[in-house]
């Protein structure tokens, strides 16, 4: 029996960095372009470049590429990182489908999509940091 393939990452199967970088780019451009994202736009302050760097850097590792983040921030502690934000279901849903049609716009295969969905929904829900 021939051995099994090597799995490739969701990092590799997306084309690395540039990869990263157009999904990372088109989610943040649609955020400032869509007003169904208003909400989510506004807990992001005036400048996106530093969330832009930072959603890249920690895509990379999190998708199984190199762990840039964490290199220079060491754990990402998401939840922490993240409490001095309002976070509720309206905010965690815009997210979502900001970064849901980002991934449909870049082209992401069906496969991968659908397996990337559910782990940003469980990691997206566990931020929520209020009700509602």
């Amino acid at each position: 029996m021939p051995a099994d393939p090597v799995e490739t990452t969701p990092f590799e199967r997306l084309g690395g960095e540039p990869g990263v970088r157009a999904l990372v780019d088109r989610f943040y451009d649609l955020m400032e372009l869509e007003p169904r994202y208003a909400v989510l736009r506004g807990v992001h302050g005036n400048d996106l470049a530093q969330a832009r760097q930072r959603l890249f850097w920690f895509l990379c590792g999190w998708l199984g590429g190199p762990n840039h983040y964490i290199e220079r921030f060491g754990h990402p502690r998401l939840r922490a990182r993240h409490l001095p934000f309002s976070i509720g279901q309206v905010e965690r849903d815009q997210w979502l489908a900001c970064m849901y049609q980002a991934m449909q716009e870049c082209g992401v295969e069906p496969a991968l999509r659908e397996r990337l969905e559910v782990s940003l929904f469980d990691t997206a829900d566990w931020m929520r940091n209020r009700p509602g």
